[in-house]
């Protein structure tokens, strides 16, 4: 019971809300009856092949996971379902929210990378206009 409760905490602080005061749903996590917390499948609304192929590379890379897959619903719906089974030893929330996370630093990664280069390209291009003054 405390393990449902725990599970509930972490999952409560992986949803969002959208604008207008109207609370709605970023993620889901579904569960078939009488499934353990190893096998689970998010639903991730308002995403599609971007996040999940790039989310499901990620988590594959943990050792403890032995299946992540996606799927979109369908073409004119925006949501995808993610599938996470662990090898038992952890629930299927960590090697998601440790997938996200993960993803997060590599997009800052390249992001701060790319600025730099804009900066470096623009410092250069001011340096060569000042030298055929």
């Amino acid at each position: 019971m405390e393990e449902d409760q725990e599970l509930e905490r972490k999952m409560s602080g992986l949803k969002t809300s959208m604008a207008e005061g109207e609370r709605k749903t970023a993620l889901e996590m579904v569960q078939a009856a009488g499934s353990d917390r190893h096998c689970v499948t998010f639903v991730l609304h308002e995403e599609d092949h971007t996040l999940g192929n790039s989310l499901r590379y990620m988590i594959m890379k943990n050792p403890e996971v032995e299946f992540c897959g996606y799927t979109t619903t369908h073409p004119s719906e925006s949501k995808i379902n993610l599938r996470i089974q662990t090898r038992g030893a952890l629930p299927a929330v960590e090697p998601f929210q440790k997938g996200l996370n993960e993803l997060m630093n590599v997009c800052q990664h390249v992001l701060d990378k790319f600025e730099a280069s804009i900066k470096d390209y623009k410092n250069q291009k001011a340096s060569k206009n000042e030298s055929t003054f």
